[in-house]
C-alpha cells in the first residue's frame, strides 16, 4: 500500500510543481472524432464540438467511442470527474479491441462519497486476459478542473500518465512469455455507468440516486497515433513507430523520478505485490524491472 500521511503532507508543497507539466493538447472537435453510442440523450456534444458530456441516471448511463481505429500511439483526453457524491459510479476511459482475445487499455475512475478520494484503476488485458490492475489516489480533486489522463502505447511499452505525470508503466515481457498488445487495432472508447455493485468500498456504498443525473466532461482530446484502416496503418512501419514521435522509447530520469514519487505516495494496490492472490508466485512480468 503506497499511500501514507506523508503523501498527504506533501499535496501542497509538491502539487503545484506536478500541476506545471500538464501537457498541452489540442483541442479536437468531438463531432468528427466520436460517436455517443448509448445512453440517448444522456450524451452530449456541444460547444461547437469542443466539450462533450456522460450522464448517469436511474435509467441509464452513457457512452461513446471514436470514429477511428489505432495501432500505437499517444492518445491525450481532458476529463473533469462526477462532483459530489459520486459513490457508486464508474468513469471508465480506455483503449480496447473487440471478441474474446480482445486488448484493451484501461482507466477507470471509481466514485466516492463526498470528501473522499476517487480510486484511478488502471489495467492492461492482452488476449482477452486482465488481472494486471494497480490503483491510485490523485494529487488533486479531479471534479474542480479538468485534468489531462494520458496513454503511450509502443511496442516496447504502456505509459499511463496524469498531467504529463507517469503513473504506470507496462513493459512487453513477450521475452518472459507475457502477451503484449501490438497486433490488434483499438478504439477509445468512454462511458459513465453505475456500478454499485463492486465500485464504492467493495459495493458496500451504494449509489444516492437523488444525487442524479451523475455527469462527466471532456474536453480537448488528441491523437498523435498510427490509424488504422482497411487492413493497414497510417505509420509506414513498426521501426517507425519504435522511433517514433510521441516519446523517447525509456521515461528520462526525471519521468523516473516522478512515477517513483507517484508509486509510493500514492499507490494503493499493485497485483505485483499481492502475494495472498498469487500463493505460487507473482506473474512472470513483476519480476522484471519496472522502468
Amino acid at each position: 500500500m503506497g499511500s501514507s500521511c506523508n503523501g498527504v503532507s506533501m499535496l501542497v508543497l509538491v502539487g503545484l510543481v506536478v500541476n506545471s507539466l500538464v501537457v498541452v493538447a489540442y483541442a479536437g472537435d468531438f463531432y468528427q472524432d466520436f460517436d455517443l453510442t448509448w445512453g440517448d440523450h444522456r450524451a452530449k456534444i456541444f460547444n461547437g464540438g469542443k466539450l462533450l458530456s456522460l450522464s448517469l441516471d436511474r435509467v441509464s448511463g452513457s457512452g461513446f467511442q471514436s470514429k477511428k481505429e489505432y495501432l500505437f500511439g499517444r492518445i491525450d483526453m481532458q476529463l473533469k470527474l462526477v462532483a459530489g457524491n459520486s459513490a457508486g459510479t464508474v468513469t471508465a476511459y480506455y483503449l480496447s479491441s473487440q471478441g474474446p482475445t480482445h486488448d484493451e487499455i484501461d482507466f477507470e475512475f471509481l466514485g466516492n462519497l463526498s470528501g473522499d478520494p476517487y480510486i484511478l484503476h488502471t489495467n492492461v488485458y492482452t488476449q482477452g486476459k486482465g488481472n494486471r490492475e494497480q490503483q491510485f489516489f490523485l494529487w488533486f480533486d479531479p471534479t474542480r478542473n479538468f485534468h489531462t489522463y494520458s496513454i503511450i502505447w509502443k511496442p516496447q511499452h504502456i505509459i499511463f500518465l496524469v498531467d504529463n505525470t507517469p503513473i504506470r508503466v507496462f513493459k512487453n515481457a513477450e521475452s518472459v512469455g507475457v502477451p503484449f498488445p501490438k497486433s490488434q487495432p483499438m478504439r477509445i472508447y468512454s462511458s459513465l455507468w453505475n456500478a454499485d455493485d463492486w465500485a464504492t468500498r467493495g459495493g458496500l456504498v451504494k449509489t444516492d440516486w437523488t444525487k442524479a443525473p451523475f455527469t462527466a466532461y471532456y474536453r480537448n482530446f488528441n491523437a498523435k497515433a498510427c490509424t488504422w484502416s482497411g487492413g493497414a496503418s497510417s505509420c509506414a512501419s513498426t521501426s517507425s513507430v519504435s522511433d517514433g514521435v510521441w516519446e523517447t522509447n525509456e521515461l528520462d530520469a526525471p519521468g523516473r523520478r516522478r512515477l517513483r514519487w507517484v508509486q509510493k505516495y500514492f499507490m494503493i494496490y499493485n497485483y505485483c505485490t499481492d502475494l495472498k492472490r498469487f500463493p505460487q508466485g507473482v506473474p512472470p512480468e513483476c519480476k522484471r524491472p519496472r522502468f
